[in-house]
């Protein structure tokens, strides 16, 4: 992947990973975790599910009659009352590139890269792990969408690292989230600096640093008020999960039948 893009092709991407493919002629991205054999894990608003008209948060729905996955019979499987859904890889996609979300990445990298939601300095777990919680999140739900503290990419992260933010209020692991902030805030702050800069390239310069300070600032590789939470506990504590003994056996055997499929 290159320092501009993170365009890959679908047969470079593996079990595990971190995907994202851009909506609406690149104003956002939707994210999610490839678990192998042509299927993904995502998380959407689950108001959208229940209707096949198409909204601004995600044109395609899976579950419409007028969609069908022609190739997938269980695309678009998702438990009652949960955004997490099991989709084949070309409808995730749809008409769009594939996009390989990067981990680990130096600060100079993360900085470099101006748009949001593309990368993170925070390290991933073994593929093995992120697909476990991806599934079990299929299972079991992720808790309400929410665009800023809770939505797509915050899934896809945890997935990836198993952190989540202790404080509930402000900015969540989204980097989309924080780039949307990041911008006013920048103009914000930059703008007593008008006075001592006449140079417009001077002020311009000061609102870029402070956007690129201000989305490394919330990044969750940085953050200090980010937890490590194992998955079962994060079902457990937001309601979402039935005692782990029999709920973990009936988990377990749905997931094995969808991943087969």
């Amino acid at each position: 992947m290159g320092l501009l893009s993170n365009k890959v092709e679908r047969n470079e991407i593996k079990p595990g990973d971190h995907i994202y493919t851009y909506r609406a002629v690149f104003t956002y991205s939707h994210h999610g975790i490839f678990v192998g054999g042509s299927k993904v894990v995502h998380f959407r608003p689950e108001r959208n599910l229940d209707s096949s008209i198409e909204s601004s948060s995600e044109l395609y729905d899976p579950l419409s009659p007028q969609s069908a996955c022609p190739t997938f019979p269980d695309c678009g499987f998702r438990r009652p009352n949960s955004g997490v859904v099991l989709s084949c890889l070309d409808c995730f996609i749809r008409n769009g590139s594939l996009y390989c979300f990067e981990y680990s990445v130096t600060p100079s990298v993360f900085l470099a890269k101006v748009r949001g939601g593309t990368c993170t300095t925070a390290m991933s777990d073994p593929p093995g792990t992120v697909i476990h919680r991806a599934m079990y999140l299929l299972q079991n739900g992720f808790g309400n969408y929410d665009i800023f503290q809770n939505n797509c990419e915050d899934f896809a992260l945890y997935c990836k690292t198993g952190l989540l933010i202790m404080e509930k209020l402000g900015v969540g692991r989204s980097g989309q989230a924080s780039s949307v902030i990041g911008a006013p805030l920048a103009a914000l702050l930059s703008s007593p600096l008008k006075l001592l800069m006449p140079s417009p390239v001077g002020v311009a310069t000061v609102t870029a640093g402070m956007y690129c300070m201000s989305r490394y600032a919330t990044d969750i590789g940085v953050r200090s008020d980010v937890i490590k939470v194992a998955v079962e506990d994060l079902a457990v504590n937001l309601g979402l999960a039935a005692p782990h003994d029999e709920a973990a056996r009936e988990d377990e055997a749905s997931n094995r039948q969808l991943m087969t499929l």
